[in-house]
């Protein structure tokens, strides 16, 4: 479903108004942490900001999560997408896994939001097969155009302007023992679980 919005005059457009509306609404797939694992998460993450000098400010604990697949940013949630969705979710069966997380690095993304994440070895084998498992499900249900070719998991920290190395941690880990569809409120920080689905034989 999108919202019209009014006609942009011309020289509005002409002078780099840009007509189309921006996306306010993205979903995805994404598998949270326990309690206690976001707990940790989030006292590393004080914790490697102060020690880095960076100055962007940690997540929410609530917002901590590994991004499973990416099903796009649209204006207004499409029902579409969400019924597709939930219909390869439904058809998953995979028991429950450990995850586990040993360093920390920046990835390169854009100045002054380049994301500070933890990352994995063999930690996340496990779940590498399930990202793909739910990835052949998503193109049964029409929705492969979002099955990415490459997985890197990670959990975002937080975002900052500077650049740091990869680093070893202690070791963050939890059992997964569900995965969610999640709606993305963008630009208020909102993630609004839709649907969860428990990891099963």
């Amino acid at each position: 479903m999108s919202r019209q919005i009014p006609s942009v005059p011309e020289q509005l457009a002409l002078a780099g108004f840009d007509a189309a509306p921006r996306p306010t609404d993205r979903l995805f797939f994404a598998i949270f942490p326990d309690a206690d694992a976001a707990a940790r998460i989030a006292q590393l993450a004080q914790h490697l900001r102060d020690e880095q000098g960076l100055k962007g400010r940690p997540l929410a604990p609530e917002r901590f999560h590994i991004t499973l697949h990416h099903l796009g940013d649209y204006v207004g949630l499409p029902q579409g997408i969400v019924a597709a969705a939930s219909d390869a979710a439904a058809t998953v069966a995979m028991p429950p896994f450990e995850v586990a997380f040993d360093r920390a690095e920046s990835f390169f993304g854009r100045p002054r939001n380049r994301p500070f994440v933890l990352r994995a070895g063999d930690g996340v084998a496990a779940l590498r097969v399930f990202q793909q498992t739910l990835g052949e499900a998503m193109k049964k249900t029409g929705l492969g155009r979002w099955v990415e070719p490459q997985y890197t998991p990670h959990v975002t920290l937080l975002y900052d302007d500077r650049h740091v190395a990869e680093q070893p941690i202690e070791t963050i880990g939890w059992r997964v023992h569900e995965f969610v569809l999640v709606h993305s409120l963008l630009g208020q920080g909102l993630h609004v679980p839709l649907a969860r689905w428990p990891l099963r034989v």
